[in-house]
């Protein structure tokens, strides 16, 4: 029974980074609406999808409940993941999508620094290795193409606050994403309607392709958010961490041999340390795991 749990966790999981890996194939569809564009759409119709999907599930109850501390954290997460949505859409639409996988490699390190940083956790020498090679990826492709990846830095930055943020209100993902976009609902809205207004948007005037095409953009925000849901119930932290990686090195392929990114010698170089920074991470990971097992049979005993 619980082999087959795991089953449907893995299936579940690599469905939802499968999916995450695929979007710079996606976005480039809505051309020729623009980053903002596509995040309004993209926030407008996630929350009528979700709050669809809410009403099914008897989910509206749970969102009146919520204290005002809540709601304050849910307006810092709602923030933080515009904010990786509308720079992950930029770089997808605009040749930089080996940046982005860049900045999805780098998130889970980033991560455990700020769970040292702000939640004053622990780190086993292994992870503090792994910070310090993945530092140095940062530097040498930072050094190698004479500029700094700040669109990775600001997609790993933002996401790693945003799970921060949600470490701390741990509310369900359906009601989680149906809050944030209900936060965001009116500035995406008021975005679109100036726009149109000004006769700027790409709404109308480019087929009804266009307009279903900008309308899916809530359902592919809300089914691979579902789906990790769903895999996160049934997996253990450390296979879900390793699944994590099937989103960036779906990103990176597609980078180089989709869209066809000028890879520097610096930028594979710096790739190759990140990759043993994960190896070194994901090493300590397996480990900690171990260990934790053996203590968990030996106090059963």
């Amino acid at each position: 029974m619980k082999s087959a749990g795991t089953q449907r966790g893995v299936f579940f999981g690599l469905t939802a980074y499968s999916l995450w890996g695929l979007f710079p194939l996606f976005w480039p569809l809505l051309k020729p609406a623009g980053a903002l564009e596509i995040l309004s759409h993209r926030i407008v119709w996630s929350f009528v999808f979700t709050a669809i999907l809410l009403a099914f599930v008897g989910g509206w109850s749970k969102i009146r409940g919520l204290p005002a501390r809540t709601w304050l954290l849910i307006v810092a997460a709602a923030i933080l993941i515009a904010v990786n949505w509308g720079v992950y859409i930029y770089a997808a639409n605009n040749g930089h999508v080996v940046e982005a996988a860049l900045g999805y490699f780098i998130n889970p390190l980033l991560s455990a620094g700020l769970g040292v940083v702000v939640l004053k956790e622990k780190l086993r020498p292994l992870q503090w290795s792994a910070l310090a090679v993945a530092a140095a990826a940062v530097l040498i492709i930072s050094f190698g193409t004479g500029r700094v990846p700040w669109l990775a830095l600001s997609m790993a930055v933002s996401f790693a606050l945003y799970g921060l943020v949600k470490k701390v209100i741990a509310i369900a993902p359906t009601v989680s994403l149906t809050v944030e976009s209900m936060v965001l609902l009116p500035l995406a809205l008021g975005f679109l309607i100036v726009l149109q207004a000004k006769g700027d948007s790409s709404l109308l005037g480019n087929g009804n392709g266009h307009v279903v095409l900008l309308m899916t953009a809530g359902l592919v925000t809300a089914v691979p958010l579902l789906a990790f849901a769903a895999a996160a119930q049934r997996l253990p932290l450390t296979l879900l961490g390793f699944l994590q990686y099937t989103t960036p090195t779906i990103q990176f392929l597609l980078g180089v041999f989709w869209a066809h990114e000028v890879m520097a010698p610096s930028r594979w170089v710096g790739f190759m340390v990140i990759w043993v920074a994960l190896i070194i991470y994901s090493t300590d990971a397996i480990l900690n795991e171990r260990r934790r097992r053996h203590a968990l049979v030996a106090a059963t005993a």
